[in-house]
């Protein structure tokens, strides 16, 4: 049984007609006919009364052709929206960390199409999250960061679910602050520096590891230690409290504004400034989309 035969099945009922179907069909009669006598033969039904006045349908028929419509009716639906023409939007994810530059990049994207006639998604969240989404095809594209202290944990977390990391950028360390901070003024600012201030680190979940933070130093002992879900209540915390966090000092003031400025952090004997090598991760062995293509040229033109 195929689709094109219960098609067939359906018009010629709808018309009453061999003639009139097989000229709706654009098939000959021959062919129509022969397709309806190979349906009867599988079925062990017969479909149809044949007469000088057309054809009618016998009760087998008529039966069969209830679920006849129900399943063509089906594959109908598939086409109306997966199809050549189909009304389906289009789906584009991205996973990052909290990086206002990898915002910007998925705005300069969007911009390039009809968003009425696709579904984008951008997620900034947790390391872990990142990983998961790409692996899961939540997300196509996910950007995050290596350094010496995590990167043999998560080129093994990568390598397990099937991801490869594409090098974008280095660069070092920096403090980043409210611009009214009393460190905002300086030069570049050591550790010891930061001891009155609360260090503010995005929250990686109960069962994350120093591996996944997203940011340098994420083994040391803070004095003080503020853990937030995201971006902006991080912010909030940099102006309130006087709180700073370690980060890869890529502001984009577009969306940030200029109220925060980066200070590059000056490392010891004790806290070393380990390069961040970011990047962005996709599936192994897989062609990114034209929307993936646009986004990664996106973030090649803001970083470098």
């Amino acid at each position: 049984m195929t689709l094109t035969q219960l098609n067939y099945l359906i018009t010629i009922a709808e018309t009453g007609s061999l003639n009139q179907a097989a000229g709706k069909l654009y098939v000959s009669q021959p062919s129509l006919t022969g397709a309806m006598q190979e349906l009867e033969k599988e079925l062990g039904i017969t479909l149809f009364h044949r007469s000088g006045r057309g054809v009618t349908l016998t009760g087998d028929g008529a039966e069969f052709l209830l679920y006849a419509k129900q399943l063509y009716g089906q594959y109908e639906t598939i086409l109306e929206k997966y199809g050549k023409n189909g009304s389906l939007r289009k789906k584009f994810g991205v996973s990052t960390q909290h990086y206002s530059f990898a915002v910007k990049a998925f705005v300069d994207m969007a911009k390039q199409f009809d968003m009425s006639k696709y579904e984008f998604a951008i997620r900034e969240t947790r390391t872990a999250e990142v990983i998961r989404d790409v692996s899961t095809m939540k997300s196509e594209i996910g950007v995050l960061y290596l350094c010496d202290f995590n990167r043999r944990a998560l080129e093994k977390m990568l390598r397990s679910a099937g991801l490869v990391f594409h090098h974008l950028i280095d660069c070092q360390a920096y403090v980043y602050l409210w611009k009214h901070h009393p460190l905002a003024g300086e030069a570049s600012i050591r550790f010891g520096q930061l001891e009155p201030y609360p260090c503010l680190t995005f929250e990686q979940g109960e069962d994350s590891s120093f591996y996944l933070a997203e940011e340098i130093l994420a083994d040391k002992e803070y004095p003080r230690i503020i853990r937030a879900n995201d971006r902006s209540t991080m912010l909030n915390l940099m102006v309130g409290l006087k709180g700073y966090t370690l980060c890869s000092g890529i502001i984009c003031e577009e969306l940030n504004g200029n109220e925060f400025v980066a200070v590059p952090f000056q490392d010891d004997e004790e806290n070393r400034n380990s390069v961040m090598e970011i990047g962005y991760i996709v599936r192994k062995n897989t062609l990114p989309s034209r929307m993936g293509e646009l986004y990664i040229k996106a973030l090649k033109e803001y970083l470098l």
